[in-house]
């Protein structure tokens, strides 16, 4: 072989070399392992088929989209202290801790507890909002008050407030023998004081005046001396 077609050979061996990546990355690996530990082989990351990652993105927005809350505080709608909480409600034909009372039993006084219901000054042609004043002259040691708003056209429920603190009670909002049952329950071991508390119950409604002839209130109490009181009223302008 000539001197001079030496260079040449080695160029072209050269340019025609194709390193084994991989390989040199193994072996560049298990020289920091100490030879230890089998070399793991690296490879590129494989593309995402796009109908992959299409999927994936529907899926986290889906599961955005199933994430709900209901809960807020504002003040009551006549400018009254209390939180206001908006229930989700459900329809169970035994929802209600008390039956319907009949109408013609309900009595607004018994013992030291007095109430009255009206629709608020303030509801308009597609909302209303049905107050409760409820006057006690002794502390109770158990209290359930029930607003039943009859499922007229429309009736939806927009929430719910108390004077008393919020802490104090459970609140549900149901749909119970064609009413929209508000249900206002003392927890166990609180107190409710001597004086005037108000309870009310938000609610859409169909356009126009609606009538609230058929919706009432009960209120069942526990005495601090043990003994029970029951009152009730009418909502309408016939009561």
């Amino acid at each position: 072989m000539k001197d001079e077609e030496l260079p040449r050979r080695l160029r072209d061996a050269a340019g025609a070399h194709r390193p084994d990546r991989e390989r040199m990355l193994a072996r560049v690996e298990r020289g920091m392992n100490g030879g230890n530990t089998p070399a793991r082989v690296v490879r590129p990351p494989r593309a995402v088929t796009p109908w992959l990652r299409v999927a994936g993105a529907t899926a986290a927005v889906c599961g955005v989209l199933a994430v709900g809350a209901f809960a807020v505080t504002s003040t009551g709608g006549d400018g009254s202290h209390g939180e206001q909480v908006a229930a989700p409600v459900t329809s169970s034909p035994t929802a209600a801790a008390t039956p319907p009372a009949p109408l013609g039993a309900l009595r607004a006084e018994d013992g030291p507890l007095w109430t009255d219901g009206v629709v608020d000054p303030h509801s308009n042609a597609y909302w209303a909002q049905s107050n409760v004043t409820l006057r006690t002259t002794e502390p109770l040691s158990s209290l359930t008050v029930e607003l039943r708003i009859a499922l007229t056209g429309g009736v939806n429920t927009t929430g719910s407030w108390r004077s008393l603190p919020e802490r104090d009670f459970t609140v549900s909002a149901t749909e119970d023998g064609g009413y929209l049952v508000y249900r206002w329950a003392l927890k166990a071991g609180r107190t409710v004081p001597a004086g005037t508390h108000t309870f009310a119950g938000q609610y859409d409604h169909a356009e126009g005046d609606r009538d609230a002839t058929g919706d009432y209130v009960t209120a069942h109490a526990v005495r601090a001396s043990g003994e029970r009181a029951s009152v009730g009223d009418r909502f309408g302008p016939d009561r």
